[in-house]
Protein backbone atom coordinates (compact mmCIF):
# COMPACT_ATOMS: atom_id res chain seq x y z
CA UNK A 1 0.00 0.00 0.00
CA UNK A 2 1.12 3.68 -0.56
CA UNK A 3 0.75 6.36 1.77
CA UNK A 4 -0.43 9.80 0.51
CA UNK A 5 1.03 12.49 3.19
CA UNK A 6 0.68 16.26 3.06
CA UNK A 7 2.99 18.74 4.45
CA UNK A 8 1.87 21.65 6.37
CA UNK A 9 2.86 24.03 3.40
CA UNK A 10 0.60 22.61 0.89
CA UNK A 11 3.73 20.11 -0.58
CA UNK A 12 2.71 16.52 -1.18
CA UNK A 13 4.38 13.16 -1.48
CA UNK A 14 4.06 9.57 -1.38
CA UNK A 15 5.08 6.89 0.61
CA UNK A 16 5.59 3.16 -0.03
CA UNK A 17 7.35 0.38 0.63
CA UNK A 18 9.12 -1.69 -2.77
CA UNK A 19 8.36 -5.47 -2.58
CA UNK A 20 11.48 -5.93 -3.89
CA UNK A 21 12.87 -4.24 -0.97
CA UNK A 22 10.61 -4.55 2.26
CA UNK A 23 12.66 -3.06 4.55
CA UNK A 24 13.04 0.47 2.45
CA UNK A 25 10.62 3.02 2.46
CA UNK A 26 11.04 5.60 -0.53
CA UNK A 27 9.04 8.66 -1.49
CA UNK A 28 7.82 10.70 -4.00
CA UNK A 29 7.82 13.96 -4.22
CA UNK A 30 4.57 15.57 -5.98
CA UNK A 31 4.85 19.26 -4.88
CA UNK A 32 1.88 21.63 -4.45
CA UNK A 33 -0.69 19.73 -6.20
CA UNK A 34 -4.31 19.42 -5.86
CA UNK A 35 -4.99 16.54 -3.60
CA UNK A 36 -7.79 14.80 -5.89
CA UNK A 37 -4.56 14.51 -8.40
CA UNK A 38 -2.26 13.43 -5.29
CA UNK A 39 -5.05 11.21 -4.97
CA UNK A 40 -4.78 9.71 -8.62
CA UNK A 41 -1.59 9.27 -8.29
CA UNK A 42 -1.56 7.01 -5.54
CA UNK A 43 -3.89 4.60 -6.66
CA UNK A 44 -1.47 4.54 -9.80
CA UNK A 45 1.69 3.72 -8.04
CA UNK A 46 -0.41 1.02 -5.65
CA UNK A 47 -1.30 -0.42 -8.82
CA UNK A 48 2.69 -0.56 -10.33
CA UNK A 49 3.48 -2.00 -6.78
CA UNK A 50 0.83 -4.48 -7.74
CA UNK A 51 1.94 -5.65 -10.52
CA UNK A 52 5.56 -5.56 -9.26
CA UNK A 53 4.00 -7.85 -6.75
CA UNK A 54 2.76 -10.50 -8.68
CA UNK A 55 4.84 -10.37 -11.62
CA UNK A 56 2.35 -9.62 -13.98
CA UNK A 57 2.20 -6.94 -16.68
CA UNK A 58 0.46 -3.49 -16.18
CA UNK A 59 -2.99 -2.70 -17.19
CA UNK A 60 -3.48 -1.43 -20.41
CA UNK A 61 -5.15 2.13 -18.93
CA UNK A 62 -1.90 1.61 -16.37
CA UNK A 63 0.27 1.71 -19.64
CA UNK A 64 -1.47 4.65 -21.09
CA UNK A 65 -1.25 6.64 -17.62
CA UNK A 66 2.48 6.06 -17.77
CA UNK A 67 2.90 6.60 -21.11
CA UNK A 68 1.63 9.94 -21.10
CA UNK A 69 3.36 11.04 -17.87
CA UNK A 70 5.48 14.33 -18.78
CA UNK A 71 9.27 13.25 -18.63
CA UNK A 72 10.48 15.12 -15.36
CA UNK A 73 7.28 13.03 -13.49
CA UNK A 74 7.83 10.01 -15.69
CA UNK A 75 11.30 10.28 -14.13
CA UNK A 76 10.97 10.59 -10.47
CA UNK A 77 9.10 6.88 -10.92
CA UNK A 78 12.36 5.68 -12.79
CA UNK A 79 14.51 6.93 -9.61
CA UNK A 80 12.70 4.76 -6.95
CA UNK A 81 12.53 2.00 -9.56
CA UNK A 82 8.93 0.95 -10.30
CA UNK A 83 9.75 2.38 -13.76
CA UNK A 84 12.02 1.68 -16.55
CA UNK A 85 14.13 4.65 -18.35
CA UNK A 86 12.32 5.85 -21.14
CA UNK A 87 13.91 5.32 -24.68
CA UNK A 88 14.48 8.42 -26.46
CA UNK A 89 13.05 8.10 -29.75
CA UNK A 90 15.34 8.85 -32.42
CA UNK A 91 14.99 11.95 -34.61
CA UNK A 92 15.35 11.41 -38.55
CA UNK A 93 15.92 13.63 -40.48
CA UNK A 94 14.83 14.00 -44.14
CA UNK A 95 17.88 13.41 -45.92
CA UNK A 96 18.10 9.81 -43.71
CA UNK A 97 15.19 9.08 -45.31
CA UNK A 98 15.83 9.56 -48.60
CA UNK A 99 19.56 8.08 -48.80
CA UNK A 100 17.51 4.74 -47.32
CA UNK A 101 14.65 4.79 -49.66
CA UNK A 102 16.66 5.28 -52.55
CA UNK A 103 19.35 2.24 -51.25
CA UNK A 104 17.05 -0.22 -50.45
CA UNK A 105 15.08 0.37 -53.58
CA UNK A 106 14.75 -2.92 -56.05
CA UNK A 107 14.74 -0.94 -59.38
CA UNK A 108 16.53 -0.55 -62.33
CA UNK A 109 19.56 1.95 -62.69
CA UNK A 110 16.84 4.27 -64.62
CA UNK A 111 14.60 4.44 -62.06
CA UNK A 112 16.60 4.89 -59.33
CA UNK A 113 18.05 8.26 -61.29
CA UNK A 114 14.31 9.19 -61.64
CA UNK A 115 13.76 9.21 -57.79
CA UNK A 116 16.61 10.91 -56.88
CA UNK A 117 15.22 13.78 -59.07
CA UNK A 118 12.29 13.72 -56.46
CA UNK A 119 14.87 13.45 -53.84
CA UNK A 120 16.85 15.88 -54.73
CA UNK A 121 13.71 18.10 -55.26
CA UNK A 122 12.57 17.40 -51.44
CA UNK A 123 15.51 18.16 -50.32
CA UNK A 124 15.58 21.63 -51.58
CA UNK A 125 12.28 22.80 -51.05
CA UNK A 126 11.67 21.16 -47.79
CA UNK A 127 15.48 21.02 -46.08
CA UNK A 128 17.47 17.90 -45.62
CA UNK A 129 18.14 18.37 -42.15
CA UNK A 130 14.43 19.10 -41.33
CA UNK A 131 13.34 16.45 -38.78
CA UNK A 132 10.24 13.78 -40.32
CA UNK A 133 7.77 14.71 -37.16
CA UNK A 134 8.24 18.19 -37.87
CA UNK A 135 7.45 17.49 -41.79
CA UNK A 136 3.53 18.63 -42.45
CA UNK A 137 1.08 18.62 -44.80
CA UNK A 138 0.96 22.33 -45.91
CA UNK A 139 5.05 21.73 -46.64
CA UNK A 140 3.96 18.80 -48.98
CA UNK A 141 1.12 21.55 -50.72
CA UNK A 142 4.23 24.28 -50.41
CA UNK A 143 6.22 21.67 -52.43
CA UNK A 144 4.24 20.63 -54.90
CA UNK A 145 3.67 24.43 -55.77
CA UNK A 146 7.03 24.99 -55.98
CA UNK A 147 7.83 22.47 -58.52
CA UNK A 148 5.08 23.41 -60.76
CA UNK A 149 6.48 27.27 -60.26
CA UNK A 150 9.70 25.62 -61.60
CA UNK A 151 8.16 25.14 -65.35
CA UNK A 152 7.63 21.58 -65.25
CA UNK A 153 4.96 19.60 -67.11
CA UNK A 154 1.95 18.33 -65.26
CA UNK A 155 3.29 14.84 -66.25
CA UNK A 156 6.27 14.99 -64.92
CA UNK A 157 5.02 16.71 -61.51
CA UNK A 158 2.54 13.68 -60.96
CA UNK A 159 5.44 11.64 -61.27
CA UNK A 160 7.47 13.58 -59.00
CA UNK A 161 4.29 13.36 -56.05
CA UNK A 162 3.88 9.65 -56.69
CA UNK A 163 7.26 8.85 -55.98
CA UNK A 164 7.18 11.45 -52.82
CA UNK A 165 4.23 9.72 -51.77
CA UNK A 166 5.92 6.57 -52.02
CA UNK A 167 8.80 7.38 -49.69
CA UNK A 168 7.38 8.83 -47.10
CA UNK A 169 4.71 5.78 -47.03
CA UNK A 170 7.79 3.82 -46.42
CA UNK A 171 8.56 6.34 -43.81
CA UNK A 172 5.53 5.36 -41.77
CA UNK A 173 5.91 1.71 -42.74
CA UNK A 174 9.42 1.77 -41.12
CA UNK A 175 8.33 3.74 -38.38
CA UNK A 176 10.36 7.17 -38.55
CA UNK A 177 7.10 8.77 -38.49
CA UNK A 178 3.04 8.14 -37.13
CA UNK A 179 1.75 9.73 -40.55
CA UNK A 180 2.31 10.50 -44.21
CA UNK A 181 2.01 13.95 -44.65
CA UNK A 182 1.67 13.38 -48.66
CA UNK A 183 -0.88 10.84 -48.67
CA UNK A 184 -3.89 13.14 -49.75
CA UNK A 185 -1.65 15.74 -51.46
CA UNK A 186 -3.29 15.34 -55.55
CA UNK A 187 -1.04 13.95 -58.62
CA UNK A 188 -3.06 14.73 -61.16
CA UNK A 189 -2.45 12.81 -64.66
CA UNK A 190 1.11 11.37 -66.00
CA UNK A 191 -0.08 11.30 -69.36
CA UNK A 192 1.72 14.39 -71.91
CA UNK A 193 -0.73 14.42 -74.62
CA UNK A 194 1.33 17.61 -76.51
CA UNK A 195 4.32 15.35 -76.70
CA UNK A 196 2.59 12.30 -78.32
CA UNK A 197 2.91 12.05 -82.41
CA UNK A 198 1.61 9.73 -84.55
CA UNK A 199 4.53 8.39 -86.91
CA UNK A 200 2.49 7.42 -90.05
CA UNK A 201 4.07 4.62 -92.53
CA UNK A 202 4.37 7.32 -95.12
CA UNK A 203 7.34 9.34 -92.68
CA UNK A 204 8.43 6.41 -91.56
CA UNK A 205 9.10 4.86 -94.84
CA UNK A 206 10.85 8.28 -95.83
CA UNK A 207 12.82 8.66 -92.74
CA UNK A 208 14.31 4.56 -93.85
CA UNK A 209 15.41 6.09 -97.17
CA UNK A 210 17.60 8.25 -95.31
CA UNK A 211 19.23 6.17 -92.91
CA UNK A 212 23.12 5.78 -93.30
CA UNK A 213 23.16 2.32 -93.04
CA UNK A 214 21.52 -0.92 -92.16
CA UNK A 215 22.20 -0.49 -88.47
CA UNK A 216 19.86 2.47 -88.42
CA UNK A 217 17.10 1.20 -90.58
CA UNK A 218 17.48 -1.98 -88.31
CA UNK A 219 16.87 0.46 -84.99
CA UNK A 220 13.77 2.48 -86.39
CA UNK A 221 12.25 -0.51 -88.41
CA UNK A 222 12.38 -2.46 -84.64
CA UNK A 223 10.90 0.24 -82.51
CA UNK A 224 8.13 1.55 -85.70
CA UNK A 225 7.34 -1.73 -87.20
CA UNK A 226 7.51 -4.28 -83.81
CA UNK A 227 7.20 -1.47 -80.82
CA UNK A 228 10.85 -2.60 -79.22
CA UNK A 229 12.02 -0.29 -75.72
CA UNK A 230 14.95 1.13 -77.36
CA UNK A 231 17.72 0.99 -76.58
CA UNK A 232 17.23 -1.38 -73.81
CA UNK A 233 14.95 -4.44 -75.79
CA UNK A 234 17.16 -4.08 -78.94
CA UNK A 235 20.35 -3.87 -77.65
CA UNK A 236 20.76 -7.66 -76.63
CA UNK A 237 18.31 -9.27 -79.38
CA UNK A 238 20.28 -12.26 -81.55
CA UNK A 239 19.62 -14.04 -84.84
CA UNK A 240 18.60 -17.14 -82.96
CA UNK A 241 15.51 -14.66 -81.49
CA UNK A 242 14.53 -14.26 -84.99
CA UNK A 243 12.10 -17.51 -85.90
CA UNK A 244 11.97 -17.06 -89.97
CA UNK A 245 9.93 -20.10 -90.62
CA UNK A 246 6.87 -18.75 -88.39
CA UNK A 247 7.76 -14.78 -88.37
CA UNK A 248 8.42 -14.47 -84.93
CA UNK A 249 10.66 -12.05 -82.70
CA UNK A 250 11.74 -13.64 -79.57
CA UNK A 251 12.14 -10.15 -76.85
CA UNK A 252 13.72 -10.48 -73.35
CA UNK A 253 12.29 -7.13 -71.50
CA UNK A 254 15.02 -5.77 -69.09
CA UNK A 255 12.25 -3.56 -67.93
CA UNK A 256 9.58 -5.65 -67.07
CA UNK A 257 11.96 -8.68 -66.14
CA UNK A 258 10.97 -8.92 -62.45
CA UNK A 259 7.42 -9.19 -63.22
CA UNK A 260 6.23 -13.03 -63.85
CA UNK A 261 5.49 -14.04 -67.15
CA UNK A 262 6.70 -10.87 -68.39
CA UNK A 263 10.67 -11.16 -68.86
CA UNK A 264 10.28 -12.94 -72.66
CA UNK A 265 7.51 -11.91 -75.06
CA UNK A 266 7.16 -12.92 -79.18
CA UNK A 267 6.74 -10.44 -81.08
CA UNK A 268 5.49 -10.97 -85.09
CA UNK A 269 7.66 -10.03 -87.99
CA UNK A 270 6.02 -8.23 -90.50
CA UNK A 271 6.78 -7.74 -94.05
CA UNK A 272 8.94 -4.20 -93.95
CA UNK A 273 10.65 -5.68 -90.70
CA UNK A 274 11.39 -9.33 -92.28
CA UNK A 275 13.29 -7.36 -95.52
CA UNK A 276 15.67 -5.44 -93.33
CA UNK A 277 16.38 -7.98 -91.38
CA UNK A 278 17.31 -10.25 -94.36
CA UNK A 279 19.84 -7.53 -95.39
CA UNK A 280 21.06 -7.33 -92.03
CA UNK A 281 21.52 -10.92 -91.54
CA UNK A 282 23.07 -11.09 -94.96
CA UNK A 283 25.73 -8.67 -93.93
CA UNK A 284 26.49 -9.84 -90.83
CA UNK A 285 27.92 -13.15 -91.47
CA UNK A 286 28.24 -16.22 -90.26
CA UNK A 287 29.80 -15.68 -86.57
CA UNK A 288 27.79 -12.19 -85.68
CA UNK A 289 25.37 -13.04 -82.87
CA UNK A 290 24.20 -9.68 -82.24
CA UNK A 291 21.23 -8.68 -84.33
CA UNK A 292 23.12 -4.97 -83.45
CA UNK A 293 26.64 -5.42 -82.99
CA UNK A 294 27.43 -1.91 -82.07
CA UNK A 295 27.09 -1.60 -77.86
CA UNK A 296 24.04 0.01 -76.86
CA UNK A 297 23.24 1.12 -73.86
CA UNK A 298 21.04 3.99 -71.74
CA UNK A 299 23.85 5.97 -72.13
CA UNK A 300 24.40 6.01 -75.92
CA UNK A 301 23.33 9.12 -77.52
CA UNK A 302 21.39 7.79 -80.98
CA UNK A 303 19.08 10.59 -80.37
CA UNK A 304 21.40 13.27 -82.13
CA UNK A 305 22.16 10.94 -85.50
CA UNK A 306 17.83 9.93 -85.29
CA UNK A 307 17.50 13.76 -85.41
CA UNK A 308 19.40 14.57 -88.20
CA UNK A 309 17.58 11.33 -90.52
CA UNK A 310 14.43 13.08 -89.81
CA UNK A 311 15.37 16.45 -90.61
CA UNK A 312 16.78 14.75 -94.30
CA UNK A 313 13.49 13.16 -95.01
CA UNK A 314 12.04 16.28 -94.49
CA UNK A 315 10.06 16.21 -91.32
CA UNK A 316 10.26 18.17 -88.05
CA UNK A 317 11.64 16.24 -85.06
CA UNK A 318 8.63 14.67 -83.19
CA UNK A 319 8.80 14.81 -79.29
CA UNK A 320 9.69 11.82 -77.67
CA UNK A 321 11.60 10.20 -80.70
CA UNK A 322 12.09 6.84 -80.01
CA UNK A 323 8.86 6.26 -77.62
CA UNK A 324 6.26 7.87 -80.05
CA UNK A 325 7.99 4.61 -82.82
CA UNK A 326 6.60 2.62 -80.26
CA UNK A 327 3.40 3.90 -79.42
CA UNK A 328 2.74 4.07 -83.01
CA UNK A 329 3.46 0.81 -83.50
CA UNK A 330 0.66 0.44 -80.61
CA UNK A 331 -2.01 2.59 -82.59
CA UNK A 332 -1.64 0.89 -85.72
CA UNK A 333 -1.66 -2.91 -84.69
CA UNK A 334 -4.54 -2.14 -82.50
CA UNK A 335 -6.99 -0.55 -85.18
CA UNK A 336 -6.67 -4.08 -86.85
CA UNK A 337 -6.52 -6.77 -83.76
CA UNK A 338 -7.67 -6.89 -80.60
CA UNK A 339 -6.28 -4.38 -77.75
CA UNK A 340 -5.39 -7.83 -75.28
CA UNK A 341 -3.67 -8.95 -78.25
CA UNK A 342 -1.59 -6.06 -78.94
CA UNK A 343 -0.45 -5.36 -75.10
CA UNK A 344 1.05 -8.69 -74.92
CA UNK A 345 3.22 -8.28 -78.28
CA UNK A 346 4.10 -5.08 -76.57
CA UNK A 347 4.85 -6.37 -73.50
CA UNK A 348 2.35 -4.34 -71.02
CA UNK A 349 -0.95 -4.35 -70.31
CA UNK A 350 -3.80 -2.74 -71.80
CA UNK A 351 -4.71 -0.37 -69.47
CA UNK A 352 -1.15 0.89 -69.98
CA UNK A 353 -1.85 0.72 -73.93
CA UNK A 354 -4.38 3.17 -73.05
CA UNK A 355 -3.01 5.78 -71.02
CA UNK A 356 0.56 5.75 -72.35
CA UNK A 357 0.54 4.64 -75.91
CA UNK A 358 -2.68 4.58 -77.97
CA UNK A 359 -3.50 8.17 -80.01
CA UNK A 360 -6.34 9.38 -81.45
CA UNK A 361 -5.57 10.13 -84.78
CA UNK A 362 -7.28 12.74 -87.13
CA UNK A 363 -8.34 10.51 -89.72
CA UNK A 364 -10.58 8.29 -87.47
CA UNK A 365 -12.72 11.88 -87.39
CA UNK A 366 -12.71 12.51 -90.72
CA UNK A 367 -13.85 9.30 -91.09
CA UNK A 368 -16.37 9.43 -88.75
CA UNK A 369 -17.47 13.50 -90.67
CA UNK A 370 -17.63 11.47 -93.77
CA UNK A 371 -19.43 8.38 -93.63
CA UNK A 372 -15.88 7.04 -95.13
CA UNK A 373 -15.00 4.14 -92.32
CA UNK A 374 -17.93 2.33 -93.39
CA UNK A 375 -17.41 2.49 -97.13
CA UNK A 376 -13.66 0.95 -96.32
CA UNK A 377 -15.39 -1.81 -93.55
CA UNK A 378 -17.73 -3.20 -96.14
CA UNK A 379 -20.26 -1.62 -95.03
CA UNK A 380 -22.85 0.18 -96.01
CA UNK A 381 -22.72 4.23 -96.84
CA UNK A 382 -24.11 6.56 -94.01
CA UNK A 383 -27.19 7.18 -95.76
CA UNK A 384 -28.34 3.70 -95.62
CA UNK A 385 -28.26 3.78 -92.35
CA UNK A 386 -30.50 6.41 -92.04
CA UNK A 387 -32.72 5.43 -94.05
CA UNK A 388 -33.07 1.87 -93.91
CA UNK A 389 -35.79 0.08 -92.68
CA UNK A 390 -36.44 -3.52 -91.34
CA UNK A 391 -37.41 -6.10 -93.78
CA UNK A 392 -41.04 -7.30 -92.05
CA UNK A 393 -41.50 -3.16 -92.36
CA UNK A 394 -40.71 -2.91 -96.13
CA UNK A 395 -44.48 -1.88 -97.17
CA UNK A 396 -44.70 0.91 -93.99
CA UNK A 397 -44.07 4.20 -94.70
CA UNK A 398 -45.38 5.91 -91.20
CA UNK A 399 -43.88 5.05 -87.51
CA UNK A 400 -45.13 2.53 -85.06
CA UNK A 401 -44.72 5.61 -82.44
CA UNK A 402 -48.03 7.83 -81.94
CA UNK A 403 -47.90 10.92 -84.18
CA UNK A 404 -49.74 13.86 -83.90
CA UNK A 405 -52.48 13.88 -87.24
CA UNK A 406 -50.94 14.40 -90.68
CA UNK A 407 -47.61 14.41 -89.52
CA UNK A 408 -45.64 12.25 -92.44
CA UNK A 409 -42.58 10.50 -91.97
CA UNK A 410 -40.29 11.27 -95.25
CA UNK A 411 -37.49 8.66 -94.68
CA UNK A 412 -38.52 5.19 -97.15
CA UNK A 413 -35.79 2.72 -98.06
CA UNK A 414 -33.31 3.22 -100.95
CA UNK A 415 -34.93 3.66 -103.98
CA UNK A 416 -38.46 2.72 -103.23
CA UNK A 417 -41.52 4.51 -104.38
CA UNK A 418 -43.73 6.51 -101.91
CA UNK A 419 -47.01 4.58 -102.30
CA UNK A 420 -50.31 6.46 -100.58
CA UNK A 421 -51.49 5.36 -97.40
CA UNK A 422 -53.81 2.62 -97.32
CA UNK A 423 -55.63 3.61 -93.90
CA UNK A 424 -57.38 6.88 -95.56
CA UNK A 425 -59.44 4.47 -98.45
CA UNK A 426 -62.87 3.07 -97.59
CA UNK A 427 -63.71 -0.70 -97.87
CA UNK A 428 -66.21 -1.76 -100.03
CA UNK A 429 -69.01 -4.30 -99.51
CA UNK A 430 -67.12 -7.13 -100.65
CA UNK A 431 -64.43 -6.63 -98.01
CA UNK A 432 -61.12 -8.97 -97.91
CA UNK A 433 -63.00 -12.44 -97.73
CA UNK A 434 -63.77 -14.70 -100.45
CA UNK A 435 -67.92 -14.43 -101.36
CA UNK A 436 -70.07 -16.84 -99.84
CA UNK A 437 -74.09 -17.42 -99.85
CA UNK A 438 -75.96 -15.68 -97.39
CA UNK A 439 -77.69 -17.68 -94.36
CA UNK A 440 -81.09 -16.75 -95.85
CA UNK A 441 -80.16 -17.76 -99.35
CA UNK A 442 -79.28 -21.15 -97.85
CA UNK A 443 -82.17 -21.71 -95.85
CA UNK A 444 -84.51 -20.92 -98.79
CA UNK A 445 -82.06 -23.31 -101.03
CA UNK A 446 -82.38 -25.88 -98.03
CA UNK A 447 -86.85 -25.63 -98.03
CA UNK A 448 -87.39 -25.77 -101.80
Amino acid sequence: MATLISNRDGNRRIQFMDPRRPHKRESIWLGRVPKKAATTFKINVEAILAAIRLGTAPAAELCAWLRDLPDATYEKLVEVGIAEPRVKARVVTLSELLNTFVDRASVKASTRAAYKQTTASLSKHIGGSTPLTGITSEQADVWKKAIVDEGLSSATVAKRVYVARAIFRKAVKWNMMPANPFEDLPAGSQQNPDRSFYVSEEMIAAVLEQCPGVFWRLVIALGRYAGLRIPSEVATLTWDDVAWDTGRLTVRSPKTARHEGHAVRLVPICPELRAILAEAYERAGGGEKLILPRSLTAASNLRTTFTKIITRAGFEPWPRLFQNLRASCATSWVEKYPNHVVAKWLGHSPMIAATHYLQARERHFEDVVKGAAESRAGGAPASVHICVQSKAAAARDDSHEPRRPGLKRQIVRNGANRCGPRQTEVMGDIGLEPMTPSLSSWCSNQLS
